[in-house]
């Protein structure tokens, strides 16, 4: 029986999350989670399982709206910068099963740019 577009979604997180646990070496998590309106970043340590810094397209005084490439890219560039006052320059990058293509290129991108290793 063929997959639906669902299913296959899910599996492509499952297999990329998979093989970062492999090539981590023990840095922590750059996720990013994208939904039709808004797009998610997170930084999480897997070994003490606590977040370290996070940033959102929902957060107030409106410095980031929407879910274009330009709100990816600030939301990248946010998280970026809350992750190295922690004292975090060494990431592996979670794109959560998505094609590194738009917005979650845009962010990685701003990330980089912020001063984060992946």
């Amino acid at each position: 029986m063929p997959l639906t577009p669902t299913e296959i979604t899910k599996r492509r997180a499952v297999r990329v999350r998979n093989r970062l646990k492999a090539v981590a070496n023990g840095r922590p998590r750059l996720t990013v989670f994208r939904s039709s309106k808004n797009i998610y970043a997170q930084v999480i340590d897997d070994e003490r399982g606590v977040t370290l810094a996070s940033a959102s397209t929902l957060e107030g005084e409106g410095k980031v709206k929407g879910a274009d490439k330009d709100a990816a890219a600030k939301v990248g560039k946010l998280v970026a910068e809350r992750a190295i006052e922690k004292g975090v320059k060494d990431v592996v990058f979670d794109r959560g099963g998505h094609i590194f293509h738009g917005r979650i290129k845009a962010l990685a991108d701003a990330a980089r740019e912020a001063g984060l290793n992946f």
